[in-house]
């Protein structure tokens, strides 16, 4: 990788700042010489402006993890499969994002930092086409899939299951995005919920989001028999990261179901690890899987469940995943799995690290300054 990546810092400082209008100068340059890519988008592109945001992000700050980016960037191009990407696309993209952020350095741009771009570019774009080109030769660019389950565990919260109609497979703990014929070209990503099993069935714990379009669709609108699409699965939030046999699963709300899934895979181990579960919810009413994770332990002899309740006006103590952890005085000797909101995340992953879990032992979708998921 022939990259510059202090000249590629230097110039994401001048335009961080200002990233917004980045992104917006990009997609109105790249719609107004390449009109035909449009058709590629929703109608709406609020979504769409910040997750180009987030993955230049990811890439910017992780250059000099080769293999780290390489994998976020095959998983990438593999996903992009879904929008019809083509490899005459990606000259374009690259071509209209350097003159955006050269438009908006406030006249700091330099032309080192475009040669370095290309060339950053250009590495970007060869992984990501060899890796579609790769993929398609067996995989398809999207899967139907066929609601066979779905259950309104609380007014907010649905549990639904899908069966692909062709085989789809997955590591515990990955996601997939969904599209459903509510919103076509809307995509949003969902953990799944188990682990792989025989009958190629996928389950999604789905929060509906105020003005969320698919998660709405998902909970309200969407019912056994009916069909949504598929995008290949991604993420890294996987059971191999551990290197100890004591772990520690962190959830927030609906972030619980991608531990649910490592928990079930950690089932099937010859040396079967040693968990303790923290599941934090608001109120009481939110605890949405209390049937399922009972079953987990009991099956499961190794696993602790505690329920963490935080805002509830009558609890006589109302704590987070983290508080609880502390007043059950868990041994912070093993790895550490969190996952939730974007927010809650990275409030969990500081604390951890202030009563000091290091941060190897710390597991989140995304390495630290990175996006997190959005579900909505």
């Amino acid at each position: 990788m022939n990259i510059d990546i202090g000249l590629i810092r230097q110039s994401w400082a001048l335009v961080e700042p200002v990233a917004d209008k980045v992104t917006m100068h990009f997609y109105a340059k790249l719609f107004a010489d390449y009109p035909s890519v449009r058709e590629m988008f929703p109608p709406a592109m609020d979504v769409q402006r910040d997750r180009l945001l987030q993955a230049l992000t990811r890439v910017v700050l992780n250059l000099d993890d080769a293999d780290g980016v390489v994998d976020y960037l095959g998983q990438l191009a593999r996903d992009h499969r879904k929008y019809g990407v083509q490899p005459e696309h990606y000259p374009a993209v690259g071509r209209c994002l350097v003159i955006a952020m050269r438009a908006n350095a406030g006249g700091a741009w330099r032309s080192v930092y475009d040669t370095a771009w290309i060339d950053a570019y250009q590495f970007i774009a060869d992984v990501m086409i060899k890796a579609a080109e790769q993929e398609a030769a067996y995989v398809p660019p999207a899967w139907n899939g066929v609601v066979v389950g779905h259950e309104m565990r609380t007014r907010e919260i649905a549990v639904i299951t899908v069966e692909p109609t062709q085989p789809y497979a997955f590591k515990a703990g990955q996601y997939a995005t969904v599209q459903t014929p509510h919103w076509p070209k809307v995509w949003r990503p969902y953990s799944i919920a188990n682990a792989p099993r025989r009958d190629n069935r996928l389950t999604f714990h789905v929060r509906v989001v105020s003005g969320g379009w698919v998660s709405t669709a998902l909970a309200h609108h969407t019912r056994v028999g009916d069909t949504v699409l598929l995008g290949p699965p991604r993420g890294s939030l996987l059971l191999e990261r551990a290197s100890t046999p004591h772990l520690i699963f962190i959830a927030g709300g609906t972030g619980l179901a991608p531990l649910k899934a490592l928990i079930e895979e950690s089932m099937w181990l010859p040396e079967r690890p040693s968990i303790d579960l923290f599941h934090g919810v608001r109120h009481h009413g939110d605890a949405y899987d209390l049937r399922d994770l009972r079953d987990l332990r009991t099956h499961h002899r190794r696993l602790r469940v505690v329920q963490a309740v935080s805002d509830e006006p009558d609890e006589w103590r109302r704590e987070n995943a983290v508080d609880a952890l502390l007043n059950h005085r868990v041994s912070l000797d093993g790895d550490v799995f969190v996952c939730g909101s974007p927010d809650m995340v990275q409030v969990t992953a500081a604390r951890l690290l202030h009563i000091g879990v290091p941060a190897h032992y710390i597991h989140t979708e995304f390495t630290p300054g990175a996006p997190t998921l959005v579900y909505s």
